[in-house]
């Protein structure tokens, strides 16, 4: 059974080239260029106004790649117009965020700063000390880069200190109870 998602075709906006050179199909459009590697089990039909994946065969690698790719094929579509973001919110006394060219430096509490260099393809900028923003082409790049910065100090259950996505909820626990000791 071919997958639902997989056979809805992708329209091609205006402005935005797909072309395929055997297993590889690139997307150029004003946001950038991107490049993705069919795997086996689908075929990519590129016609003038949309962009069609159909399984290949049958098989559970084919029936798996057929959706992803063509998810994968549509966020292209959509970066290379529109672009993607991520926000990220950093909470804690003393922690912040600081641009100087492409490099972020981080105070996190640590002994040290953490400086992160940007890859290519992806902008970070920072809105306050405490607020900063991913955005590029690649939704799967901003979301890996997202990830990293997080990761260099995930949200604490107790104070929530750390960073956290914008709009995420840190599901908060009680401290120690204060009180006299039992004996």
């Amino acid at each position: 059974m071919p997958s639902r998602v997989g056979k809805k075709p992708i329209p091609i906006p205006s402005g935005v080239t797909v072309t395929r050179d055997g297993r590889a199909v690139r997307v150029k459009g004003p946001k950038g260029e991107l490049a993705f590697t069919m795997g086996h089990g689908v075929e990519v039909a590129v016609e003038p106004q949309e962009v069609v994946v159909t399984q290949v065969g049958g098989g559970k690698q084919a029936l798996a790649m057929h959706g992803t790719t063509r998810a994968i094929l549509a966020n292209m579509v959509a970066g290379v117009t529109t672009g993607f973001s991520k926000s990220l919110e950093i909470t804690g006394t003393g922690y912040r965020a600081q641009l100087s060219g492409k490099k972020l430096t981080l105070q996190l509490g640590y002994s040290h700063p953490i400086e992160y260099e940007a890859p290519a393809g992806i902008s970070i900028t920072v809105e306050s000390p405490t607020k900063l923003s991913i955005s590029g082409s690649n939704k799967e790049l901003v979301g890996q880069v997202a990830a990293n910065i997080r990761g260099y100090r995930p949200p604490e259950p107790y104070k929530g200190k750390g960073i956290k996505y914008a709009g995420e909820y840190i599901r908060r626990k009680a401290g120690k109870a204060a009180g006299g000791k039992s004996a």
